[in-house]
């Protein structure tokens, strides 16, 4: 899109905003690896605020068309990704599916939900990256069960390059509506952070392990 550094710079702002994205070096966050980060992404939080619902709602339906065209369909990633996705789906007028995490334990057993016999191919909705790894593991039985993966759209990413790199060996292409540096500078420019925490996030982004190693508590 012709002004799409200006949409990543806006969905960022948003994103802070509502604290679908918090920053606190001085006080980390403990994710679920138990590795400790100054940065915690809830972007479950955007359902909540309808203005904001609907511009990236927008802003992503027009951004999968200018990329791939209409989609045959949608699926979404449990959890984050699954009501957005369905809006998304919804703009689009195509089906919709989601994926689980993992496959249930009763019943049909099944990993994909929703009917998923009326097409061949999906385009996926993601909230965030971070390691990639849950997002290709979704893309992975969306193929196994035979559906051609046009791609994958997530609203926030880390910019791991690990991510990066694992993208690239599943031949998934993907794409975010905004990013951790884009949404650092908007930090700074709007004074959510000083200068010093964005010393201390830089440091994060550079190596998250040693970073998380430093601000483990005794």
């Amino acid at each position: 899109m012709s002004n799409s550094n200006e949409n990543q710079r806006k969905v960022a702002e948003f994103l802070l905003r509502i604290k679908a994205i918090q920053l606190s070096p001085e006080q980390p966050f403990t994710w679920a690896s138990g590795r400790k980060s100054p940065i915690y992404c809830d972007n479950r939080r955007i359902l909540s605020h309808p203005a904001i619902r609907t511009y990236i709602r927008q802003i992503a339906t027009a951004s999968i068309v200018e990329r791939t065209g209409k989609p045959e369909a949608i699926a979404g990633v449990a959890t984050g990704g699954i009501a957005l996705g369905a809006l998304i789906a919804q703009e689009l007028g195509v089906p919709f599916i989601y994926v689980r995490a993992s496959a249930k334990s009763h019943g049909k057993e099944q990993r994909i939900e929703g009917d998923f016999t009326g097409f061949s191919s999906v385009f996926v909705i993601e909230d965030l990256i971070s390691t990639g790894k849950s997002s290709l593991s979704a893309v992975d039985a969306l193929r196994d069960a035979g559906l051609e993966v046009k791609g994958l759209l997530a609203f926030f990413t880390y910019g791991f390059p690990d991510a990066v790199e694992r993208f690239a060996e599943k031949e998934c292409p993907f794409f975010t509506l905004t990013d951790y540096s884009t949404m650092l500078e908007v930090a700074c420019r709007s004074e959510y952070i000083t200068d010093p925490q964005k010393k201390e996030l830089d440091g994060w982004s550079a190596d998250p392990v040693t970073w998380s190693n430093k601000h483990q508590t005794v």
